[in-house]
């Protein structure tokens, strides 16, 4: 879209009624107090009696029907300057396939296709970072023929436990089978064997990877957060240390909670690999420090900005601003987040109880008593029934902690 719109304010459409689609838009309204559109499958307790956006609903898993759903609605808004994001795989999958059909009516600071499958997958990417130095798990890849699974390697030479994932997420989030989860956490080769199994009778078409487990708890856990503009300058890197993760089979591995805290290393390496690979738009890493090393390992980097990106507005870094930088061409100072923040969308005893290391307990609680960022508890959107919605949303983590993860363990699982 032309220069002509610029003296117009932004209006970002966000693809995706989750916590993360919130925060965004949360991010975007702070920024200049404009309204967003939410585009989802379904009414969410995140947009519950919400004020910050407007709520449209469609079938959004399917493309054809999500691409009719922004178009209908860009006509319906013909005029307005719309921005297109959002910060799912699969959605984000589905808006830079159909880019031709969608750029007359929105701007969208996204990478290209080729750029986009070659982050999602999880094997160029291990293929990237090791011809950069950064340090990834060692990894077989399973590839699925005839019903089939056909590892590229021995399962007999994996060390257990083994970390198992999609390939790519935005495949895999199209397909079902007994026991899908996100991430895979497994202790035998007969586990291994049953998982793939299932995986084949699937139909899924991509690859699946099998990953030693760097040891550790959920605290050993890192999240970066990136944007790079049509200039190839990283404007933002942000990164936490994850605290506690979400253990509900379809948030499996999701931080719940993060400590803010600056890491040039893991900042360093991300801002090589995007330039490496000529990226455009929000990216986020997940990686773990191994206590056997002291080196940040990079298991993936997504294309999108993270379910948890509330914790870089907290801390200082409104994404919202690199956005509007990149697409109006004007300067911006460059940021990597150092403020220390405590992000969590869980209750405080609840965290603290999952923290077992006494000095970042303490940290944690220190952190909290300067304030907590939550991305729901958003005081220019708090009416009494968004209240009582969110709080009760808030309460519920705790029975979803006593049923999926009800103690804390040294790996997390």
């Amino acid at each position: 879209m032309g220069e002509h719109n610029q003296a117009k304010p932004m209006v970002p459409v966000l693809v995706g009624g989750d916590i993360g689609a919130y925060a965004l838009l949360r991010a975007f309204h702070e920024r200049s107090g404009v309204r967003g559109v939410v585009v989802a499958k379904l009414q969410t307790r995140a947009f519950a009696d919400t004020r910050i956006a407007d709520v449209r609903i469609a079938d959004v898993d399917n493309a054809d029907a999500l691409v009719t759903a922004l178009v209908d609605l860009a006509k319906e808004r013909a005029g307005e300057r719309l921005v297109l994001l959002s910060n799912a795989d699969w959605y984000v999958e589905s808006i830079i396939a159909r880019r031709a059909q969608l750029e007359p009516h929105y701007e969208i600071p996204m990478c290209s296709a080729e750029v986009f499958a070659r982050v999602e997958s999880k094997a160029a990417f291990q293929a990237d970072c090791e011809a950069l130095g950064i340090p990834v798990p060692r990894t077989i890849v399973v590839r699925f023929e005839d019903g089939a699974a056909v590892p590229d390697g021995s399962l007999d030479s994996l060390t257990y436990p083994v970390v198992g994932k999609a390939n790519s997420s935005s495949e895999h989030y199209r397909v079902e089978y007994p026991g899908k989860k996100k991430v895979q956490h497994l202790t035998t080769k007969a586990e291994v064997q049953t998982l793939l199994a299932n995986i084949a009778a699937s139909g899924y078409a991509g690859t699946y990877l099998l990953q030693d487990f760097i040891p550790g708890d959920e605290t050993q856990m890192r999240s970066l957060t990136a944007y790079r503009n049509a200039k190839g300058e990283v404007t933002l890197l942000s990164t936490g240390r994850v605290l506690l993760e979400e253990h509900t089979p379809g948030t499996l591995g999701v931080p719940a909670a993060i400590l803010t805290e600056p890491y040039t290393d893991a900042m360093d390496a991300m801002e090589r690999y995007l330039e490496r690979i000529g990226y455009r738009g929000f990216a986020n890493a997940d990686y773990k420090r191994d206590p056997r090393t002291g080196e940040h390992v990079f298991f993936e980097v997504n294309p999108r900005i993270g379910r948890n990106n509330w914790y870089v507005t907290a801390a200082g870094a409104n994404p919202a601003d690199h956005v509007a930088a990149d697409l109006d061409g004007t300067p911006i100072q460059k940021v990597r987040s150092t403020r220390e923040v405590l992000y969590s969308v869980v209750p405080l005893g609840l965290l603290t109880r999952y923290l077992p290391d006494a000095d970042l307990r303490a940290r944690v609680i220190a952190a909290a008593k300067r304030s907590v960022a939550r991305p729901l508890h958003n005081p220019a959107d708090s009416s009494f029934k968004r209240r009582v919605t969110i709080a009760l949303l808030t309460f519920n983590y705790r029975r979803k902690y006593r049923e999926y993860y009800p103690e804390p363990t040294a790996t997390g699982h």
